[in-house]
């Protein structure tokens, strides 16, 4: 009889994981009739995408590859670097935790912390530090190709455009006089808008910085800050990419997607007839060119009409398309947000400083600003950590609302100021995600509370 059921238990068990392994499989249960949905996104998203798990899966933009994360040591530097207390503690306990990515942590620009923005290198670098997902600042060529830049005109302090022959295109070339000393560092400026993409692509990332009051062009691009480094900012790296490059790598490093539409810098329309729309949309298709589900896009605009557009044009991507904001902190109402609301706006992006406030008790907590937001139903993502340097001296812009600079009480005086900030941000904001230069701070803060 022992023998029988052992044989009996031993077959319903098999049978089971048989059963489960073809039913979970996602090839196999992925209904292929789904594709005819996908046409429809073109122009109108089925009702209930945004609440089926089809597009999670391979054949709909699934992410292909999940990275094996590593932190580094930073978060525990600032970790050991807070005051004392349960926040510490709770951080500290999670040292030895096993991590995993967490769309909780967004990358700015990529990891420019330590490498250059919008660069192969430090896209890859974030994945690797468990960013969820990565941002591609948008802008375009005078080819009007989508290209990876934070701005239209940036060339000179992120790239090594001046050290080139394509220096000379640049909308203010450098100057010099008889001596051969540069003489307008102040006024350079060189734009993607003048040159093609492929005069682009050959050039490389630096670092994002410099000295205009050099008289040559080696110390004017060599001017990074001193709590950066030019460590991966090598000749053979900086490798700049094309949104179009961006949509394939980030599926393959299995993130999602934030591109931002950037401000032209140039009078729209560009060239006679390229208009804002149409810059709007071209972002958009590219991402429908390479079947990327919508629900693993997030737009971002500061343009309100950038934002209407989506929603209006592109439903299923206006739906999570978030309106950037770095004014309005003491003007903005909660009838505001409520018209935003209604209007179709669903996420906002606000910058850190404008989610927290100093208590009566001196104590960090989340802003009136915050709050409202909450109240009017919008979800909130938050800009941008590791971006202020040491914070010994108070962190500067991103931290003004609680470090002084505003009028008030300054609270932020160690770099471990950081995470109360972070843990603010999530607990009592409530935000849905935090843009980072280091994406390995964040992530951190994700995994150990289960963000």
């Amino acid at each position: 009889m022992q023998r029988s059921l052992s044989r009996f238990i031993t077959t319903l068990v098999l049978a089971t994981i048989g059963t489960a392994a073809c039913a979970g499989h996602p090839e196999r249960d992925f209904d292929r009739s789904h594709d005819r949905d996908y046409q429809g996104w073109h122009h109108n998203p089925p009702a209930d995408w945004h609440d089926r798990d089809d597009h999670r899966r391979p054949g709909y933009g699934h992410p292909q590859h999940r990275q094996q994360v590593e932190l580094g040591p930073r978060p525990q530097f600032l970790v050991n670097d807070m005051d004392e207390g349960r926040l510490k503690r709770r951080l500290a306990s999670c040292d030895r935790n096993s991590v995993r990515p967490s769309k909780f942590s967004i990358a700015h620009r990529g990891a420019p912390l330590m490498f250059p923005e919008h660069t192969r290198e430090g896209y890859i670098a974030a994945a690797k530090m468990g960013a969820g997902i990565i941002e591609c600042d948008v802008t375009f060529t005078k080819d009007k190709e989508l290209v990876c830049r934070h701005s239209q005109c940036d060339l000179h302090t992120t790239t090594n455009i001046l050290a080139t022959d394509l220096a000379q295109k640049c909308t203010v070339p450098p100057e010099f006089d008889t001596d051969g000393k540069l003489t307008n560092a102040g006024a350079i400026q060189c734009c993607t808008s003048d040159i093609t993409v492929a005069e682009f692509k050959p050039l490389r990332g630096k670092m994002d910085a410099a000295d205009t009051s050099a008289t040559s062009i080696e110390d004017y691009m060599n001017a990074t800050a001193g709590y950066r480094t030019d460590l991966y900012a090598t000749p053979a790296s900086g490798t700049l990419m094309t949104h179009k490059e961006s949509i394939q790598l980030f599926n393959q490093l299995g993130v999602d997607f934030t591109p931002e539409l950037k401000s032209p810098s140039v009078a729209m329309p560009f060239d006679g007839d390229y208009t804002q729309q149409d810059y709007a949309q071209q972002m958009i298709n590219e991402y429908k060119q390479a079947h990327i589900h919508p629900s693993r896009v997030w737009p971002q605009s500061f343009n309100y009409d950038d934002i209407m557009y989506w929603v209006e044009h592109e439903p299923a991507f206006g739906r999570q398309a978030a309106y950037l904001l770095q004014t309005g902190l003491d003007t903005t109402t909660l009838t505001d947000m409520r018209d935003w609301y209604h209007s179709g706006v669903r996420v906002i992006a606000p910058a850190t400083f404008m989610l927290v406030d100093v208590d009566s008790y001196g104590n960090m907590v989340a802003s009136e600003y915050a709050r409202n937001a909450r109240s009017a139903g919008l979800k909130m993502i938050a800009w941008t950590l590791e971006r202020s340097g040491p914070l010994a001296t108070g962190g500067g812009w991103y931290y003004q609302t609680v470090n002084g600079q505003d009028g008030g009480e300054n609270i932020i005086n160690n770099d471990g100021d950081m995470y109360t900030m972070l843990d603010v941000l999530a607990r009592d904001a409530g935000v849905i995600g935090v843009f980072s230069d280091w994406p390995a701070t964040t992530t951190y803060y994700a995994n150990c509370m289960g963000k």
